[in-house]
């Protein structure tokens, strides 16, 4: 490999980077917070999102590439109003871990996938995710939003501050060297 593709490539995974610190650290809460007289749901999720319509919000985890089943998930959440995501993953027992530097931040682990010792290949090698910083702008979970009729949407907001509503659907998605780009469906 030439310096020029080294320089390339570093100065691409840099910027990728940096725009998910940027998404991560600037972002806001939605102006649609629930307010005392219209609180989120607190019921238990459903036990598929395939099982019928979902009124709720539906929760969809995919691993990717990666295929590791444990992380894998899809569910649907009743909510009555518009509800934090961190909520509503909580509610559909999707575990999530932040990285020691951003631990509420950003999510680098979803039901301990990938797990610590895991050899996550992709163009460069292989690459073990530490979550200690930034995860690896080739290798990382990706949070897509999805109004009720309409296309997914790549987050604007992080798990702590984005706000869900019935109707919609929320899909955590590994993506390795930008594939897959988006959710399937």
């Amino acid at each position: 490999m030439t310096l020029t593709k080294i320089r390339t490539a570093a100065a691409s995974s840099l910027a990728a980077a940096g725009l998910l610190f940027t998404l991560a650290a600037c972002s806001t809460p939605a102006a649609t917070q629930p307010t005392a007289s219209a609180p989120a749901s607190t019921a238990t999720a459903s036990s598929s999102a395939s099982d019928g319509p979902c009124t709720g919000v539906k929760v969809i985890v995919d691993s990717g590439a990666l295929k590791q089943a444990a992380a894998d998930k899809s569910v649907c959440v009743p909510v009555d109003a518009p509800t934090a995501a961190s909520k509503v993953l909580e509610e559909a027992d999707v575990k999530t871990g932040g990285t020691t530097q951003y631990p509420n931040e950003l999510v680098c682990r979803v039901n301990g996938v990938p797990a610590a010792d895991f050899d996550i290949t992709h163009k460069g090698g292989t690459y073990r995710e530490e979550c200690k910083g930034m995860p690896a702008a080739f290798a990382y979970w990706s949070l897509w939003v999805k109004p009720n009729s309409g296309a997914w949407e790549y987050a604007q907001e992080g798990v702590a501050t984005l706000q869900v509503s019935p109707g919609q659907s929320l899909e955590l998605l590994f993506t390795v060297d930008g594939e897959p780009a988006a959710p399937a469906a």
